[in-house]
Order: C-alpha cells, then sequence, then structure tokens
C-alpha cells in the first residue's frame, strides 16, 4: 500500500484529528529533501513540524534535547554526555525519575545519520515508524486493533516518560505502542491534555489498518446492541 493510501485509511478509519507522520532513520535522505525549518527545543518537536511538510533532520539537530538524542539512537558527544548526566541528577533530585530508571530507558538502534520526517502522505520512503494522536475512545480502537485487548495477550505496549521512549519500544518489540506522554513532550508539543501518542513499526502498519477494520465493523455491532438494551431499560 502506498504511503498515501495508508494515511488516508488510516485516517478515515480513527477518525484522526491531526496527520500521522513517518520517520525513515537513514543515513541517505533522498535527494533535493530540505533541513528542518528552524531549531527546535527537543526531538518530540519534530513530530509536529512533520505534519506540515517533508524534510531531513541529521542528528546534531535533535541535540537541544539530550534524553530525546539518545532515545533517537544518535551517538552522544562527550559534551552532550554531561549535558545528559546532569539533567537525569537533576529529574532524581526532584523525584521526577528514580535512580535505577536512568539505564533503563531505551533506545533505537543501530544508530543513523539522522531522520527523514513528514506527512505520511506526503513521505518518499518507506516509513520506519508511524507516529500518531489518539484521544481515549481512538486510543480504545487501536489497542484492540493491536490485538492487546485480547485477555490471552501480552498488555499493549505503554509507557510514560520520556514519551519518545515509545519509539524504540514499538521497533524492539515488532508491535505498535501508545504513551500517555511526558511534561516534556506536552510543553514542546504544545498536544492537547486529552491526546496520547500512538506509534508503530512502518512494517506493521498495512497489517494494523486490516485489523482496524474488522475491530471498528465489530464495536459498531456492539454499539447497536448496547444502545438496543438501553432502550428497552428505559422503557
Amino acid at each position: 500500500m502506498s504511503n498515501l493510501a495508508a494515511a488516508q485509511r488510516l485516517t478515515t478509519a480513527l477518525t484522526l484529528d491531526l496527520p500521522p507522520i513517518g520517520l525513515t532513520f537513514t543515513d541517505t535522505p533522498p535527494a533535493d529533501i530540505p533541513g528542518p525549518a528552524h531549531e527546535v527545543t527537543s526531538a518530540c518537536a519534530f513530530w509536529r513540524m512533520a505534519e506540515q511538510r517533508v524534510f531531513y533532520a541529521p542528528a546534531e539537530t535533535h541535540n537541544n534535547c539530550p534524553i530525546g538524542a539518545m532515545v533517537m539512537g544518535f551517538p552522544l558527544t562527550e559534551q552532550l554526555k554531561a549535558q545528559l548526566d546532569d539533567l537525569v541528577v537533576s529529574m532524581c533530585d526532584c523525584s521526577y525519575l528514580k535512580a535505577e530508571e536512568g539505564d533503563k530507558i531505551p533506545s533505537i538502534q543501530p544508530s543513523t545519520a539522522g531522520i527523514l520526517y513528514g506527512p505520511l502522505a506526503d513521505l518518499p520512503t518507506a516509513p520506519t515508524l508511524v507516529l500518531f494522536w489518539l484521544a481515549p475512545r481512538q486510543a480504545m480502537l487501536y489497542n484492540e486493533a493491536a490485538g492487546t485487548a485480547n485477555w490471552t495477550h501480552t498488555s499493549i505496549l505503554s509507557s510514560g516518560r520520556p514519551a519518545c521512549a515509545a519509539l524504540p519500544s514499538a521497533l524492539s518489540s515488532d508491535a505498535p505502542a501508545i504513551s500517555w506522554g511526558c511534561m516534556g513532550m506536552r510543553t514542546f508539543t504544545e498536544i492537547p491534555d486529552d491526546q496520547l501518542l500512538a506509534a508503530v513499526p512502518g512494517a506493521r502498519l498495512d497489517a494494523l489498518l486490516d485489523d482496524l477494520d474488522k475491530v471498528i465493523a465489530a464495536n459498531e455491532t456492539m454499539k447497536i446492541f448496547y444502545e438496543r438494551k438501553k432502550a428497552e431499560l428505559a422503557t
């Protein structure tokens, strides 16, 4: 399926308010792709920029957020490592993180020279990851389509701080993931408080879309049943 068709199908199925975006981790971006429109404070800020156009962000453009740069799998300079250490210490001092959590935060491997970002519909390459925002009702359908609402299955991969950790979690497990977000993500992306982050490995997107169709049809059937029961009790 083309990226355009997948984006249209995903947006329609979940009635997304914002366009899904694609991320392709690569050492060799397509020719004539511009860089970011401006400097950003965090890696997650690139997600909102990617809703507008396709661009290539080299590893070093993520360095204003040492945690984001680490999670994206980019090599850290000694200076950036020191900044990351200081940041983790500060987070522990204010009880935001526990000391033992620091080295447990996942990162994307193997490392690449940068990331090609853009609206999924316009991305000229196969996406490594597809990201989109979900309200609770949409997240319900997403959870069911991922197969992780099934009581015989493990729970859906979910996480909070840092929100970007959902990306390596999705890739390492080869499964859809979801993040409740983190204060940094909500500050830098300015995403509404009622939105969650979904991260899907690009190779799993077609299967997820097929399962979404089945889940939506099943939920419509159940809605009719429940509305009938509600009406019966009201009479």
